[in-house]
């Protein structure tokens, strides 16, 4: 559906040449939901603005449902946008239409016919989870649901790719999980591909297939979001997965109360979570099992989670105990010894 082939952007400066985008090269396959994340300045809203043409790559070529945005322009640019369409941080909204008057607007300017028009959006309004809001306006709505009528409005002339630039971050915890929920929803339904942006990690982990991880232009990682959670190579990598796996405590603070045996850092991921570990190392090899503190999150691909726990009784027991949790499927750390 979209293949990137070695893209760089170039802008000019005072001070030299800036690049936004440094020889980055990346497939997205159709019906995928592929999550791009790094911190202000890594170059991901120059790489999504690359797919519909706002942006034109200095070398290399972007094809987007068969079509060469970064070579094409006029006529044929505009037609290949009607299978690209992108919601925003702020909505970008008209304040001066209704809900029903905002998600019409693409079709207006398609030449749609009323009939067709009004079926259509009638069709949006009850699929975002609108009903009842078609004549309010934009002043009228909570932030969830102005990006409800700007994914509406988006899904209007029934792109084939959904580009998302931060389409959560302007709002809290709550509405952002209801509108991530939303596009899994349309994704699932409609098979569209879905390609978005994001500096948090917990919005890649709720909704993605893959990610890529950019830093100073690159794509300095990139796998499905269960591998990357499991396996972070990169230290920017390690620092997002933090951003929802960090510690409610620190370690010193958990092993305050237990002066001895030995702590256990365990990271579990797909069907790895469904097995009873703990119960294992209770009943066959005779120890003390305290849980310090973990937490399992889902991911599309299944869950992940880090469990902290903390081993009492033998030696040579807790030793076999370790050396059993190696033959797992895990990743086991010690993280405190005797």
């Amino acid at each position: 559906m979209i293949s990137i082939k070695n893209v760089s952007k170039i802008y000019p400066s005072i001070n030299g040449e800036v690049r936004a985008v440094d020889h980055v090269s990346l497939d997205i396959s159709e019906g995928e939901i592929f999550g791009v994340i790094g911190y202000s300045g890594a170059g991901k809203s120059t790489l999504i603005r690359m797919l519909n043409g706002l942006e034109i790559p200095t070398t290399g070529k972007v094809l987007v449902a068969n079509n060469d945005v970064s070579k094409i322009k006029g006529q044929k640019l505009r037609k290949a946008r009607h299978d690209i369409s992108m919601i925003f941080q702020h909505f970008n909204l008209l304040w001066s239409r209704t809900v029903r008057e905002n998600i019409s607007l693409p079709l207006e300017i398609a030449g749609v016919g009323k009939a067709a028009r009004n079926k259509k959006v009638e069709e949006l309004i009850e699929l975002v989870g609108l009903d009842g809001k078609g004549n309010a306006y934009p002043s009228e709505l909570s932030g969830g649901q102005k990006q409800r009528v700007g994914i509406a409005r988006a899904l209007a002339n029934n792109p084939k790719v959904l580009l998302c630039d931060e389409a959560t971050s302007a709002l809290d915890p709550q509405t952002t999980d209801s509108i991530l929920d939303l596009l899994v929803n349309i994704n699932k339904r409609l098979g569209l591909t879905i390609v978005l942006i994001t500096h948090e990690m917990h919005v890649i982990r709720k909704i993605c297939h893959r990610v890529a991880v950019m830093e100073s232009g690159k794509v300095v990682e990139l796998g499905s979001v269960l591998d990357v959670f499991k396996n972070p190579k990169e230290i920017i990598t390690k620092r997002f997965v933090q951003q929802v796996n960090e510690p409610v405590k620190t370690i010193d603070q958990l092993l305050e109360s237990y002066p001895k045996g030995k702590a256990i850092r365990l990271k579990i991921a797909g069907e790895q979570a469904k097995k009873p570990i703990i119960t294992t190392l209770v009943r066959d090899y005779s120890l003390t099992v305290s849980i310090l503190q973990g937490s399992i999150a889902q991911t599309q691909k299944g869950p992940y989670g880090t469990l902290f726990i903390h081993l009492d009784g033998e030696s040579n027991d807790i030793n076999r105990a370790i050396d059993y949790l190696n033959t797992q499927p895990l990743t086991v750390e010690v993280i405190k010894n005797d």
